[in-house]
């Protein structure tokens, strides 16, 4: 399936990205095995590869997963794409970078995402730029330069250069996707989206959150799910609960 352009004609599990925010290669792989079915994507961030490397992602790719690199690459331009080729080496559908890493890093990006795409002659991988965490506020943007009371602004702003740049979408909160949908009218242009939660599951540290439904019906091209499935004691069950709050929307 092409990662862009997927908003219609597409299931709710294929949009379904299961976060394997765990810490050893083996409860990944239990819970790989658990939710290979139920789930059109797999995400592996920071705390995953830096416990089980880049083995670990070849492993699921290799037994037919989608993969989700997200480690938001934000460093000198040569080094991100540098660190693209290697997303790209590495057989992922989708990586992110960090825009707040400006213009150059992501073109640089794009650039070699492509390039070694074709040297390689496999599918390109999505690339995507992170626009404002889930986890981040007015006050906490503020502490960092960013004009309190703009985090739409920013995301805008951001999404904005991330098009421009030649990124394939980006990610932002559920609550940003109408923003970005109004400030990016390109076609295909990907919204992935974290801080989705079911009704009944806790916040934790995300503050601004949706549920799986509202998340669809704002526009959503895929969402990402974590702890609600994986603290689940059937995750399976779960995440076809998710599957079907997409559904209805």
């Amino acid at each position: 399936m092409s990662l862009t352009g997927t908003a219609e004609g597409v299931s709710a599990k294929e949009k379904l990205i299961v976060a394997l925010d765990v810490a050893t290669a083996g409860e990944a792989r239990r819970l790989f095995d658990a939710l290979r079915d139920s789930a059109g994507m797999f995400k592996v961030g920071s705390q995953l590869f830096t416990s089980a490397g880049p083995e670990f992602v070849r492993e699921i790719v290799g037994a037919g997963a989608r993969v989700f690199l997200d480690l938001k690459f934000h460093d000198i331009p040569n080094t991100v794409a540098a660190a693209s080729r290697e997303a790209v080496r590495l057989g992922v559908s989708l990586f992110d970078v960090h825009a707040a890493g400006g213009g150059e890093m992501m073109r640089r990006a794009a650039e070699a995402t492509a390039d070694e795409a074709a040297r390689l002659g496999v599918n390109k991988p999505g690339l995507i730029a992170v626009t404002v965490l889930t986890s981040v506020d007015a006050g906490a943007l503020a502490e960092t330069g960013v004009e309190a009371g703009s985090v739409e602004a920013q995301v805008r702003r951001l999404a904005r250069l991330a098009d421009a740049s030649g990124c394939d979408g980006v990610v932002a909160s559920p609550h940003e996707i109408a923003p970005v949908r109004d400030s990016v009218a390109r076609a295909g242009f990907l919204v992935v989206t974290p801080g989705v939660r079911p009704a009944a599951a806790a916040h934790d540290d995300q503050k601004r959150v949706m549920s799986p439904a509202g998340a669809i019906r704002a526009g959503a091209d895929f969402i990402v799910v974590g702890r609600a499935i994986l603290n689940s004691p059937d995750p399976a069950r779960a995440a076809s609960e998710v599957v079907r709050e997409m559904e209805e929307a």
